[in-house]
Formats: structure tokens, sequence, C-alpha cells
């Protein structure tokens, strides 16, 4: 659409009475009052009707102020075109040039509206509700039934009539200490594991590798020395597992270049927050904290109905709530990390240690709930699927195990943390992302060559035959016939303890 206004040139003409002055004042008056569709008098409009009407519903008064403004004797054409204003040669010079062809039509500007970004690093959204709501109802629950518990044992230790009184006296002096030591001994591990990843990452994936055979291998050896038929058995597992640790280390021991790599790569940002450790302190002093509760509950379950099964329930919820406090420290860390690299900014750690309590919590329950379960089945699918060539008969259905686990696995992985944590998405919906990325990627190799959990799994297990090393050799001094049942106490407390520290996990 173009609006075109020429100046038309006027011959001047002397008045001499006044009457005729005031007409020509009139006459120019009615003309500048002229609509802009028409022009000033004089004017040549060259435009059709369908354009006038769509300019006069899109004009704006800032173009209706500045056409208003022309002088009618402008020698200079005006050509609108979408709000610009271009200079074209007068009519007496257009005649020369061949007029050229008026510029596109354009289109009314329309101001965009923002559309709300699909992940966002700010996300204030609680994540897994449902799995929220489920874990505060078993941790009240639980919370309730260790006070009970508690009151319980109180109870039989004052009645003196009580046949059981005896029997909690015992396990309270030959118990509740080496159990309060394995807690403590655990905790100073879990410390020491840290400094030593971060001061010397390479040597100590050999180290681990070799010293979890090592100690396995002892513990279980200690235990059958004590020629009692419950601490054979447990020594029998022990050294079961140390062969398949060293088979496993053997293995492996090609792809512990490409561990340390990771491993570097994971601790290159920790130098630059000091705080980066506060949160696993935060919750190892807790888990100390339920652990000393947790023992005294398991000694007054002794002095209530079905002790066996009340015992098996309190060691479930010990696992799920450190399960979920190592899950809360892999979010911390995970969400610093990645606003670290996505955003370039060091964020404060206590505030995304908050928020992985708070806005994360559900997912990081639903994760612990599911993801170990998942995580051992896929690997003993994949141990069954390296087998299959051995015995075809026997192992046929290797592969179909093994593509269930998959498809199972790419709804609850260890590597969904990072997506929960930078972008606030729920535990499912992160999972299906972070497999999808590497899918689309190609590391499905790659994932599957990672040692990092391993390593990590295995320094809980190191630690937990330390534990039964140093329990049991003191239990069987002062009372042997405990031996058995505190080695299992000791290990399992000493691998849950040290398991809360591990945070390097997410950052690769």
């Amino acid at each position: 659409m173009q609006v075109v206004v020429e100046g038309e040139n006027k011959e001047g003409r002397k008045e001499d009475g006044k009457e005729r002055v005031d007409e020509v004042v009139e006459q120019e008056k009615e003309g500048e009052k002229l609509d802009l569709e028409k022009g000033p008098v004089g004017a040549v409009v060259v435009e059709d009707s369908k354009g006038l009407e769509r300019f006069e519903d899109e004009r704006d008064h800032f173009h209706v102020s500045m056409l208003q403004r022309l002088n009618p004797t402008n020698p200079l054409r005006i050509v609108i075109n979408g709000g610009t204003r271009v200079a074209t040669p007068s009519p007496s010079q257009s005649s020369r040039f061949q007029p050229t062809p008026p510029p596109p039509r354009s289109q009314p500007r329309s101001t965009p509206t923002p559309q709300p970004s699909v992940t966002t690093l700010n996300s204030r959204r609680f994540t897994n509700k449902l799995a929220l709501l489920l874990y505060l109802v078993h941790k009240v629950a639980a919370i309730a039934l260790v006070c009970f518990l508690i009151f319980k044992g109180i109870q039989g230790l004052i009645d003196g009539s009580n046949p059981a009184k005896r029997k909690e006296e015992r396990v309270l002096k030959y118990l509740l200490p080496q159990v309060e030591a394995a807690s403590l001994l655990s905790i100073t591990l879990a410390f020491a594991w840290q400094k030593a990843l971060r001061e010397w990452p390479q040597i100590m994936v050999y180290f681990i590798l070799w010293c979890t055979f090592f100690m396995s291998l002892s513990a279980g050896i200690l235990l059958i020395c004590f020629q009692k038929p419950a601490t054979d058995g447990v020594g029998v597992c022990f050294i079961a597992f140390a062969i398949g640790n060293g088979l496993y280390a053997c293995w492996v021991s090609q792809r512990v270049g490409f561990c340390y790599k990771v491993l570097l790569k994971s601790l290159e940002p920790v130098d630059k927050f000091r705080d980066l450790n506060q949160p696993a302190y935060w919750m190892l002093g807790a888990g100390f904290l339920w652990m000393s509760l947790w023992i005294l509950a398991v000694v007054g379950a002794l002095n209530f109905y079905y002790p066996a099964l009340v015992i098996i329930a309190l060691l479930l919820s010990l696992c799920w709530t450190t399960e979920v406090m190592r899950n809360v420290v892999n979010l911390t860390v995970s969400r610093v990390i990645a606003l670290y690299y996505l955003r370039g900014m060091q964020s404060d750690t206590q505030f995304c240690f908050q928020r992985a309590l708070t806005r994360n919590l559900g997912s990081a329950c639903l994760g612990s709930l599911f993801v170990p379960a998942i995580e051992a089945m896929r690997i003993i699918a994949r141990g069954l699927n390296l087998l299959e060539g051995e015995d075809e008969f026997m192992f046929s259905c290797a592969h179909c195990c093994l593509n269930v686990m998959q498809s199972i696995f790419r709804y609850g992985n260890g590597w969904a943390y990072v997506q929960i944590a930078a972008y606030g998405k729920g535990f499912v919906r992160a999972s299906q992302d972070t497999w999808a990325l590497f899918e689309r990627e190609e590391m499905e190799p790659i994932v599957d060559s990672d040692m990092m959990s391993a390593i990590c799994f295995l320094t809980g297990v190191c630690s937990g035959s330390i534990c039964v090393i140093v329990v049991a050799a003191w239990t069987a001094k002062v009372h042997q016939p405990f031996t058995a049942t505190i080695s299992l106490l000791a290990f399992f407390i000493g691998y849950l303890m040290v398991s809360i520290s591990y945070w390097i996990i997410p950052n690769f």
C-alpha cells in the first residue's frame, strides 16, 4: 500500500482588498482539515480503495502526526511502507527514469506472546508428590514404632519380674557398644574415602577394587575360624563375594583408565565449592543419630511380639531412609554442578540442599525405592547374557531377560537425579529423558562401560567388611554367641553409612 503526496506549485496573487486575503486564509484552513486519504489541496493521491481501508484501520498516531506536519508544497514524495519513510525523486526527475515497482505490502506487526519454557532451571513445583506422601507416612510410622519399642525396652529393664530383663541387659552390654563402634568407624571411613578419592583418584580405583577383595576374604576367613554354624554360613557368603569381586577386578582391568578419566572429569569443579561436602556431613550426622535410636528399638523388639518380623521391618525402613539420605546428597551436588556447567555460576550449596529436602524430596524417595532393585536385576541379567554362549539351552532366555531389564531401566535409573535437580522433573520423566539423550548421542556403550557405580558400591562393601573384622574380633572376645548377629549388623551399618556420602556419581 502506498500513499503518494505530491506538492503543486502555487502561483502567488496580489490582492488589494482585505476581503480577498481572508478568503485565501479560510481556504487554506479548510485544506488542512481534509482527510488523510484525500491529502491537502492540490495533492495527488494514488491508491486503491481496498488499500485505503486497510491503511485507515492499521495506521497509528505517530504516522498521522508525521503526515499532518508535512508541507503540501514539499517536492519530495513520501512513501509510507511498514512505518518506514523512503525519499524518491521529484516528479520532474521521475520522467527520466523508469518507475520502480512498488515494494511488497508489509504485514501488520504483531507482538509475539511468550511461550512457557518446557524445561527451566528454576522450577518451583514439588516432584512425585505421591511418593513423598508415602515416605512421610512411612517415616511417621517408623518414628512412632521406634519410640514405642524404646519404651518397651526401658519398661522391660525396669520391671524386675519380666523374664526378658536378663536378655535385654545382656544385649545392651554385649551388642550396643559394638554397633555404636561400627557406626563411628563407618563415618570415619566415609570421610577417609572422600579425602582419598579427591587426592589420589587413579590409585584409589585400583585400591578399592583389590582392597574390597582382600577385606571381604579376610572377614570370611575370620568368621569361619570361630567354628560356629552361624559364623560359618556368614563367612562362606563373604568368601563367595570375594571370589566374584576378584574375577570382576580382573575383567575390568582394561576399563580402569576410562574410569580414571571419568573420575577426574567429575572432580574438576569440586575445588570451586569449598562447602560441597557439608550436605554429606549433615546426612552422616543425622544417620548416626537415627542409627543409635534404631539399635535401641531393636533391643526393645526383643520384649515385643514377633521380634524377628519387627526387626526385619526396622531393617527395611532403615535401608529406605539411608538411601533417601544418599540421594538427597546426590541431588544437592547435582544441582550445584549443573548450575555451574549450564549457567557458569557458583550457586549456594545450602540453598541447593534445602531445595533437595523440599521440592525434589519426592523424586529422591521414589528413586530410592526402586533404583537399587532395578540396577541389581540389570546386573544379574547382563551377567547371564555373558554366559549364554556356554549353554544355549540353560541360558536361552538371557536375551529376553536383558531386554526386559533394559526396558525397565529406561523408566528408572540413577542418572535421572541430574535432570531432577537441574530441571525439576519427575523421576520417571527424568529417567526417560536421560536415557533418550544417551541413545540420541550414541552414548550407550559409554554408559555400559561406566565403573563409578561399581566403585562406590565396592567402597561400601569394603567399609562393611572392615567393620565386620573389628566387631567380630571384639565380640568373639567378650560374648561369642553374638558374633554372627553383630557381624551382619555391623556390615549393614558400615555399608549404609558410607553409601550416604556417595556424591561422585551425579557429576558423571
